[in-house]
């Protein structure tokens, strides 16, 4: 476990986890400084903390693509599975930079400390889900790097970085939603295949995420309420102005339900995309 005592406050440690290339290090001081900031060791900013970046820190590989270049194959070959860890591996890297850089980016907001809580907790979830898919790609012959990635997640960081209600609404209440739609058949086309491991990790990712969904919504309706606004009618504005592409069925209403987000956020914009 990396150690933290040059650390002077979270901030400062989400900053040096996010800039970091190195994987290993990345996932070990998230859940670090996770950790020491639950255990209350941590004050919540420094004078001596860096800037934020502009982009987390990577490895040379994997090769960074648009979406449209990254090919798709059939989960019933071995292929097919390493290519979709693969793609979740980096689902999930991405993950863990989008929660430290919520807690780094606005850690000046004026909210509650209860809020750090929740994003730490998120950034350690993450970490641990990164390593998990990164060991079964390793089981499998494979290692995170081996194929080309798409480069579009880190992009709703970088639209919303100066809002806050903006960043919730597109990172949890779309992107890590987006991932309760998607998982329960793809849970169940890897136990189709035999692949009971694969499908075990994505147990674990699926109920982690609800949660992380379920955070997401508390602090979204928290800003709203402070706000005085509505929070569907505030979310429909803030994925119109800050969200590229549309929102796509089949949702998992009673997953997101569970976690706060409500069919009234979504259902009116199925399909829609900003131009």
């Amino acid at each position: 476990m990396t150690d933290l005592p040059q650390f002077h406050s979270l901030r400062g440690a989400a900053v040096e986890a996010i800039r970091t290339p190195d994987l290993q290090q990345k996932t070990e001081l998230a859940q670090a400084a996770a950790r020491r900031w639950q255990g209350r060791k941590l004050s919540l900013r420094s004078p001596l903390d860096r800037s934020v970046p502009e982009r987390p820190g990577r490895p040379a590989k994997p090769v960074l693509t648009p979406p449209t270049q990254v090919k798709r194959r059939s989960l019933g070959s071995l292929k097919g599975r390493i290519a979709l860890l693969h793609a979740i591996a980096h689902i999930e890297l991405n993950a863990v930079d989008l929660a430290l850089d919520i807690v780094a980016r606005f850690a000046s907001e004026a909210v509650p400390n209860s809020f750090f809580d929740g994003w730490m907790q998120v950034a350690f979830e993450e970490a641990k889900h990164f390593r998990m898919v990164r060991q079964r790609l390793n089981d499998l012959g494979a290692d995170y790097g081996d194929l080309p990635a798409h480069d579009g997640l880190w992009q709703a960081a970088h639209d919303t970085r100066n809002d806050l209600t903006a960043r919730l609404a597109v990172v949890p209440l779309i992107l890590e939603a987006r991932g309760l739609d998607v998982t329960p058949a793809l849970q169940a086309k890897m136990r189709e295949t035999g692949d009971h491991e694969s499908a075990a990790v994505l147990d674990v990712i699926y109920e982690d995420e609800k949660g992380h969904v379920a955070v997401g919504a508390k602090w979204f309706r928290f800003l709203c309420a402070r706000q005085k606004k509505d929070p569907a009618a505030t979310f429909q504005a803030l994925v119109r102005a800050n969200f590229r592409g549309p929102l796509k069925a089949p949702f998992n209403d009673i997953a997101r339900a569970e976690a706060g987000l409500t069919p009234s956020f979504y259902r009116s914009m199925t399909a829609s995309t900003n131009i």
